[in-house]
């Protein structure tokens, strides 16, 4: 078992991040809807394009998940291993911020993305790189999280898979608010209209839709891993 000095200092930590987290959402919102209201933009799509992007998604995801961890943990809901449900939705928000993390800083980064206005430089490194890090960190040595079953890999994939359907969906339906084409698409590699069509955007979904497979097979692995528990709870946990 943890000591209960480490389980509080994690849990500060994890309050930390999400505070943090949720810092560098509001900035960048912020920043673009003002960006957008000063140039007479279309404030609302804006608005909606934003909270379309799965980074944000992933990023707000984060942030609950591990402030309810933080809290719990410390108003004494929590032990150092939390509930099944507490650790299924830190090991989704762990894959997510993973992949955010990969795809971002190896097919996006120096791309300015259509959120409204230019980055803000230390709210994009938290929502890229810092938030995925710690992320990482907590599944690897923060508090123990409960075994997990298998299963739980295909819960992890469900939401992205959501995510990909909403956007090829609703991509034609909105006017980019900024160049006024007929359509708009948070990423470049999901748009069909780009080189390569919908070729191009199929195997980019085939390819990170394994490495989220991927990547919730292993933090489903090393929950099991680290959890130190009884024959008949491993049994349980599947």
């Amino acid at each position: 078992m943890q000591s209960s000095r480490q389980a509080t200092v994690w849990s500060l930590l994890r309050l930390a991040m999400a505070v943090v987290i949720l810092a560098a959402v509001i900035t960048q919102l912020t920043v673009s809807l003002t960006r957008t209201a000063e140039s007479g933009g279309d404030v609302a799509t804006v608005f909606a394009n934003f909270f379309s992007f799965f980074t944000i998604l992933s990023n707000v995801i984060a942030s609950v998940v591990l402030a309810t961890a933080g809290v719990r943990a410390l108003i004494g809901r929590a032990g150092p291993e939390s509930s099944l449900g507490l650790s299924a939705a830190l090991t989704c928000a762990t894959a997510y911020m993973v992949i955010t993390g990969v795809v971002y800083n190896a097919l996006l980064r120096g791309i300015t993305l259509p959120q409204g206005s230019e980055p803000v430089p230390w709210s994009d490194e938290v929502l890229h790189l810092i938030g995925p890090i710690f992320l990482v960190l907590d599944l690897l040595i923060g508090a123990r999280r409960r075994a997990l079953r298998w299963q739980v890999v295909w819960v992890v994939v469900a939401f992205p898979l959501l995510w990909v359907a909403y956007t090829l969906v609703r991509g034609p339906l909105v006017t980019n608010p900024t160049t006024g084409e007929p359509y708009w698409y948070p990423y470049p590699f999901l748009n069909p209209n780009g080189p390569g069509g919908w070729g191009s955007v199929a195997a980019y979904v085939v390819v990170i839709a394994i490495g989220f497979v991927a990547v919730g097979f292993g933090a489903v692995w090393v929950t099991r891993r680290r959890a130190r528990v009884l024959p008949t709870e491993v049994t349980a946990a599947g």
